[in-house]
């Protein structure tokens, strides 16, 4: 994931220049805060990317003389039937659709995607 890691740095640096350069000539702020918004998110996935690579070491992937046999066994545990992320989707709909028809439905929206979040989270919890 170091490759990943950097490359994401490249990007959060040409967003970071460009928003500077940006910032300092332009009087309008929607691209600014699209610039800024740019930058920090490529920076959080670069921070994220980077912090994987510190905590898990080096992937097979990133060997040059690695062999197919290495990446071989479980990679995670993934739920084979749940309903909560259905739940989640619905949430979120109804909390979109919300913000166009009022507050109401933002928080019926708000509750159903918190409920299905949860549920998802916590269902394989002991």
């Amino acid at each position: 994931m170091k490759a990943e890691a950097g490359l994401f740095a490249i990007v959060a640096g040409f967003f970071g220049i460009t928003g500077g350069i940006y910032i300092a000539f332009a009087h309008e702020p929607a691209g600014k805060a699209a610039l800024v918004i740019c930058f920090l998110m490529s920076s959080l996935i670069s921070f994220f990317l980077w912090m994987q690579h510190r905590r898990r070491g080096t992937r097979p992937e990133d060997e040059p003389d690695a062999e197919i046999a290495d990446r071989v066994g479980p990679v995670a545990f993934f739920p084979p039937h749940s309903g909560y992320p259905p739940l989640a989707a619905a949430g979120f709909a109804l909390l979109c659709l919300g913000v166009v028809l009022g507050l109401w439905l933002v928080l019926i929206g708000a509750g159903v995607l918190l409920a299905g979040v949860l549920g998802f989270v916590f269902q394989y919890r002991g």
